[in-house]
């Protein structure tokens, strides 16, 4: 076997990059797999094979044996280790994923991007007060609108007069990116906002989203489109049609909506449970979803109309394939698990048909509340829908009327829990919750905040503590600008 890079094996490599441009990346990670089973000591394409693993084909246990094997060739490349820790926060093992970023200081000290990284695995493990100081150190090595808005993004905290003048002494940098000017301004937006300027916040914010709006690109009309088409694709008698296939294990219960709408208090709630085991946004049924229309590149616009195609024994087997993928993630042996990745309610037919006995939960807020709070929040990927308010507002009416559809085709599928009603009457809402879910209710749900859980999302902070009406209200601060907001929900302002 060759173990060194020969004109073949750097022929491989850039045939998978170039695969990779086009869209493919499982044929990509076909092409690299066999460069290093022929050439294993060839570290540019095991590191590109590591990657597409871990960023286009959500395979994280599969990129950390990879990224093992890097390491053991180079233990003092404080890189891999970053990327190893990523990986490892990936998979919810986040003590490990701790101490590979702490291996990672040891060697290169200086470096504010991996003392950013290190502050979110600090957060995300409940350890608020070393991973503000992990972002202070960021800050204090190279300030940037990113380790800004991770302070900010922890929603708690309080900003001096001193941090004020740093942040908007920042705007004037010269050399930003345009994503870490974005999160300077959103960052900015919360601190006037905690300063009662709702004006200047505004402003702020405004800019912000322009900046991510211009990176990121939407179109409202496709969204619109897909969930006309899914509408008119999933009729009861297709489904009908298909009853009794899929996957009959009922381990996951999804928790779908808009991102901002109480989904991670509920996943919280529901991990309070000792049946249930919360994991994370998994990515998995978009994968699943990717495979069923084909081999090749997603194409959304044959979808969902795709799924016509699938026999029973497809279905059954993309049910399994679901269930394989997300088993690293299951780490405590309990009998079910949670998948919070909230875009999920875009798949609840593919859901439903491959996994019969999942719980599909979708969790519902004032839109106004949800839309600007969505608006008011810088997200790292997969939201470009909540940069501009009419988008929001559109998206917001386009996914209560796919929910709609799916109640009508399927009566009692989806369980809905009303952010407001679970605030007024906790005790209600969740009993009903457990009810659906077919569990007993356990007065440990009622005291979620004391779960020492890992949180990743946005809301770590608050579902940490009770559930209370504080910020119900909130939005007011900010009504004078949501007309746009209000115009796009139109009907589904007062109907939902």
């Amino acid at each position: 076997m060759n173990t060194t890079p020969s004109p073949a094996a750097q022929a491989l490599l850039r045939q998978a990059q170039s695969v990779l441009r086009a869209g493919e990346p499982a044929e990509a990670a076909r092409i690299l797999e066999r460069c290093v089973q022929d050439w294993p000591d060839f570290t540019a394409a095991r590191q590109h094979y590591a990657t597409v693993l871990f960023q286009h084909l959500a395979d994280p246990g599969a990129a950390s044996i990879q990224i093992g094997r890097l390491i053991d060739g180079e233990p003092q490349n404080a890189a891999y280790r970053v990327f190893r820790a990523a990986i490892l926060g990936q998979l919810g093992d986040y003590d490990a994923a701790i101490t590979g970023y702490e291996e990672a200081l040891a060697l290169q000290p200086a470096d504010a991007r991996v003392w950013l990284r290190y502050g979110y695995v600090l957060r995300t493990a409940g350890r608020r007060d070393d991973a503000i100081a992990a972002f202070r150190k960021s800050l204090a090595l190279k300030p940037s609108g990113e380790a800004w808005w991770s302070l900010a993004d922890l929603r708690s905290i309080e900003f001096s007069a001193t941090d004020l003048a740093a942040m908007q002494s920042l705007t004037g940098a010269a050399g930003l990116a345009s994503d870490d000017r974005a999160q300077l301004h959103f960052a900015l937006g919360k601190a006037l906002e905690d300063a009662g300027d709702f004006d200047a916040s505004f402003a702020q914010y405004e800019r912000g989203n322009a900046l991510m709006r211009s990176l990121q690109k939407y179109d409202a009309d496709e969204m619109t489109a897909y969930v006309d088409r899914a509408s008119a694709f999933f009729t009861g008698d297709f489904f009908a049609t298909r009853s009794g296939s899929g996957c009959e294990t009922p381990d996951p219960i999804f928790v779908v909506g808009l991102p901002r709408s109480g989904s991670t208090l509920i996943e919280q709630i529901l991990a309070s449970h000792s049946a249930i085991e919360g994991t994370m946004e998994l990515s998995d049924i978009i994968a699943v979803a990717r495979a069923a229309t084909g081999s090749g590149p997603f194409d959304f616009k044959r979808y969902p109309q795709a799924l016509a195609e699938l026999d029973r024994s497809r279905l059954k087997a993309l049910g399994e394939t679901y269930l394989a993928r997300t088993r690293a993630y299951r780490r405590e042996g309990r009998r079910f698990f949670v998948d919070k990745m909230p875009n999920n309610f875009v798949h609840t037919g593919l859901i439903h048909l491959i996994l019969p006995r999942a719980r599909i939960i979708d969790v519902r807020r004032d839109p106004l509340a949800c839309c600007l709070s969505a608006y008011k929040q810088h997200f790292a990927v997969g939201q470009s829908f909540s940069y501009g308010l009419a988008d929001l507002g559109r998206y917001y009416a386009d996914y209560v009327r796919l929910m709609a559809h799916f109640d009508s085709v399927l009566p009692g599928r989806v369980h809905r829990v009303n952010y407001e009603e679970l605030v007024a009457d906790p005790q209600r809402e969740i009993r009903s919750l457990f009810a659906y879910c077919g569990l007993p209710f356990e007065e440990a749900a009622l005291r979620f905040h004391e779960n020492r859980r890992a949180v990743r999302t946005a809301s770590s902070e608050q579902v940490r503590r009770p559930l209370s009406r504080e910020g119900l209200d909130s939005w007011r601060h900010y009504d004078p600008w949501l007309g746009p907001l209000k115009d796009a929900l139109g009907p589904t302002l007062t109907n939902t």
